[in-house]
Parts: structure tokens; C-alpha cells; sequence
């Protein structure tokens, strides 16, 4: 039987072939909330998803009563997928449209946990979370880079992740040195 002559053969429309196409923009979203549901990141990378911030607060407000209390790694919140992680007092999520693989998504979010994890000794909280928050974006920024997918394997993100933090001149790695040899060098000046 053909697919003109089958009962069940369904029209679709140009829109929904267009938005069944694959595509490398996988990501629409990424943010992580305290466990009061206050934003500490967030990175939309559809920007005519949610404009404004006032959209996006409401749309994380949105996700945030849906799961917190939810013991689901998966949601399907104003027509998106989102999945998302609990630690401790901070809750990760990423979003992606209605027909986009779970399984993608879930590489991402765990990718984020395991190099924050890494990157916080262990200690992914929010109080550690927010004094890292420069390292917190380099990860987030090696993972996605305007929705489309970079890395899934924490080791090769916390490799780039040290290898640009050795490139800034002033990484607290470089002041320890400067301090070490000023003092080594006033040392040797009184000694002589």
C-alpha cells in the first residue's frame, strides 16, 4: 500500500516538516535556580523563545514549580523538554523543543553536573557556585555555544575549561608564583 493510498496517511503541514528537521541548534536553554527558585544562571539561546526577562523569569518560575518537588529527571513545560538534576540546594536544567531527543539533553545536563562538580571539588552548591561563577560560565560556554551542542565529556570541558584559565596572565595560579618570587627575591636582597 501506498502512502497516497493509505487511510492513515496524515497531511502535515510545511511548519511541522520544517520543525521536525534536524538540526544542530539542540539547546534552547540552560539555568540553574537556588532552591527557592531564584535564578543564579541562565543562557537562552533562542531568543524568540522568551524575549524578555520578564518571559523568562516566568518561564523559569513555570519549570521550577513543576519539578522541585517532582522525582522525574524529564518534563514537558509550555511545549518544551526540559531535563534537570537536584543538588543539594541548586536544581540544573536544560531545555530543549518538543521533538528534540532526551537522551541529547541529558548528555548536556550531566556533562554540566559532572564539570561543576569537578570544578567545585565535589561541593556544588550555591554558596560555592557563586564564588566560582567565572569558571561556572566557562563550562556552560565549552558545553553549548549558541544551542548547538560542543562537548558531552566533562574531562575534555575541564581541560579547556584549566587550559583558558592558565591562559589569563593573572589566574590565581600566576599571583601565587609573583608573590612566591617577589618574596624570594626580597629574601636574597637582605641576605647579600
Amino acid at each position: 500500500m501506498t502512502a497516497q493510498t493509505c487511510p492513515r496517511q496524515h497531511q502535515r503541514t510545511t511548519m511541522e516538516i520544517a520543525s521536525l528537521e534536524p538540526s544542530l541548534y539542540t539547546v534552547k536553554a540552560v539555568f540553574i535556580l537556588d532552591n527557592d527558585g531564584h535564578r543564579l544562571l541562565s543562557k537562552y539561546y533562542d531568543t524568540e523563545l522568551y524575549p524578555s526577562m520578564k518571559e523568562q523569569k516566568n518561564f523559569e518560575n513555570n519549570v521550577f514549580n513543576k519539578t522541585h518537588k517532582a522525582d522525574n529527571e524529564i518534563a514537558f513545560v509550555e511545549g518544551m523538554t526540559i531535563v534537570y538534576k537536584c543538588s543539594i540546594d541548586l536544581f540544573f536544567y536544560v531545555v530543549g523543543s518538543a521533538q528534540e531527543n532526551e537522551l541529547m539533553l541529558m548528555a548536556v545536563l550531566n556533562c554540566l553536573f559532572e564539570s561543576l562538580s569537578q570544578i567545585l571539588r565535589k561541593n556544588v552548591e550555591r554558596r560555592c557556585l557563586l564564588d566560582n561563577m567565572d569558571g561556572v560560565f566557562l563550562v556552560v560556554d565549552e558545553i553549548i555555544d549558541g544551542g548547538v551542542i560542543l562537548e558531552s565529556d566533562p574531562q575534555q570541558v575541564i581541560q579547556k575549561v584549566n587550559y583558558r584559565a592558565d591562559e589569563n596572565p593573572l589566574s590565581e595560579q600566576s599571583v601565587a608564583q609573583i608573590m612566591q618570587s617577589a618574596k624570594e627575591q626580597i629574601k636574597w636582597s637582605i641576605l647579600k
